[in-house]
Parts: C-alpha cells; structure tokens; sequence
C-alpha cells in the first residue's frame, strides 16, 4: 500500500508492507509495535528521546479527553470540513500532531461529512505517537522534525500546526496550490487567571496576525471560553502543557500546586491561510 510519506533519506515514495515502510531505494523502516514508523534520521535528531516525555503526555491525554479544550477542536474541524467540501479524498498532515487529539477529531468529522479523509500526523516524540496510532488506526503516524516533513511536493490539501513549531518553508513545500493552513495560537488573556497565580506580574500574550511568504491569510476563528478545574491534577496538567512549565519560579508553582479548584480563561486564534 502506499504510504503519504517519502522516505528521509532519499526522497523516494514509500511503500506500506505490513512490518516495515519500503523505498525502491531499499531503504526500509521498522513499523513499530504501537503501529507508527520511525522517519527521522540521526543527523535530524538532538537528543537520545526527543519530544515529550510519558508522563507530559499521559497528562496532556487526561486532559484533553475532559473536553477542555473541544472548543478549539470543533472550530478547527468546522474550518478544515468546509474547505474539503469538494474533496473526495483530502489529505491532511497535523504537523506536531501530538496524540492526535486534534488528528482524530479532523478524521471524524470529514467521514462523517461523507469524504474519505486521508491522514497524516508527525511528532518528535515517541510516547505521543503511540496513543495517537491507537486512537487512529486509520492514519498514518511518524516520528520526524516538522523543519524536514517526510512528504512529497504539493501532496497535502491541508495542514494543522496547533502550537507546534512553525516551519512555513516546509509548509509551503507540502501544501499544494490552494491549499489550507489552520494555525493556532493562544489570545491574548489566553489562561490569565492561572498566570495571575503564577506570577506577581502576570503578562498578555502577543496577538499579532502575520503574514507568511508563500501564503495570503484568508479568516481568523476567534474561541473564548471559561472553563472551570475542579481537581489539582487538570490543574497542573494544563500548567505542564504551557511553556511556563519551563521558566516559572518555584514559588509561583507551589501556589499552584496548592489550589484544588480554578476559574480560567481559554482563548485561541485559529487563523486561516491559503497556500499561494
């Protein structure tokens, strides 16, 4: 069967046998037991186990499956399901697809508007991958950089990036003329209240709408919401999926840490672009 990938090392289109992914170049890679396959070669790799790690993603899983943040997954399938309209067969890449959240969302919805959605998703990290095969069987999964997707020319219809790293060159490589791009970013008060825990001087995000060589901005889906957290674990399972996991002072944390319940903003600006 063929596969939506390319091979990393050559560029060859890939073949899908049942235990490995084949170029005519016989370059070959093992599918893994969770049911992705390994696409990114050792020079692209930095690190021995690259991404997020098992226990950031059981979290992020726990939290996401509580419906959080279905508001940004109904807009962005909403968006996705009316571009493909008159798509028979589209083909969407969720790059830095995660578990695949967002990727099995984008699956059902374009079946159940009678399409026959074909679907890709790349991550760094292995963990994530593997509930993301899980929860879609139907889709292909691999592990490769979002700076080097392992995808031909103008092979994809659409492309997802919700807060990932953005690679607009690779972009516009992968998405065919008139293509779409769905791009999410947080709004401005996007959880205020938890910053106003963490930090004695809490800070805005900065909205800015910009533009990208290669395409023409077309919408943005603006998404606000309040949700209500009722258990310290969604709490800090929302706090470790933020990049303030990563530069908030102690002291801000264990205030965190010791509220049981919190009020909080959510707000994403989904900003559509087409592919030139």
């Amino acid at each position: 069967m063929k596969s939506l990938f390319r091979c990393p090392l050559c560029g060859a289109p890939l073949e899908r046998e049942p235990a490995r992914w084949l170029c005519p170049n016989r370059h070959s890679f093992d599918r893994a037991a969770a049911g992705y396959v390994h696409l990114l070669p050792a020079n692209q790799k930095h690190s021995k186990d690259p991404g997020d790690d098992k226990a950031m993603v059981a979290a992020r899983s726990a939290f996401l499956e509580k419906g959080y943040y279905a508001p940004l997954q109904e807009a962005l399938c909403r968006a996705v399901a009316e571009y493909a309209v008159n798509l028979s067969a589209p083909v969407v890449l969720d790059s830095g697809c995660g578990e695949g959240y967002y990727t099995a969302g984008l699956f059902q919805t374009l079946s159940q508007e009678e399409l026959t959605p074909q679907i890709a998703g790349v991550d760094l990290s292995k963990a994530a991958l593997r509930r993301a095969a899980k929860r879609l069987p139907e889709g292909e999964f691999a592990v490769a950089s979002v700076y080097h997707l392992p995808m031909p020319d103008q092979s994809a219809d659409v492309l997802v990036n919700i807060f990932s790293p953005l690679a607009i060159e690779e972009f516009a490589r992968v998405l065919r003329p008139g293509g779409l791009f769905c791009y999410a970013v947080p709004s401005a008060r996007h959880l205020w209240e938890m910053k106003q825990v963490l930090y004695s001087r809490p800070y805005e995000n900065p909205v800015k709408r910009e533009d990208y060589s290669g395409f023409i901005w077309q919408n943005v889906k603006e998404i606000r919401r309040t949700v209500e957290l009722e258990e310290t674990a969604d709490i800090m399972a929302l706090f470790g999926m933020t990049p303030y996991a990563w530069k908030t002072p102690r002291e801000g944390v264990a205030r965190l840490e010791n509220l049981d319940r919190l009020r909080c903003q959510i707000g994403f600006d989904l900003h559509l672009y087409q592919r030139i």
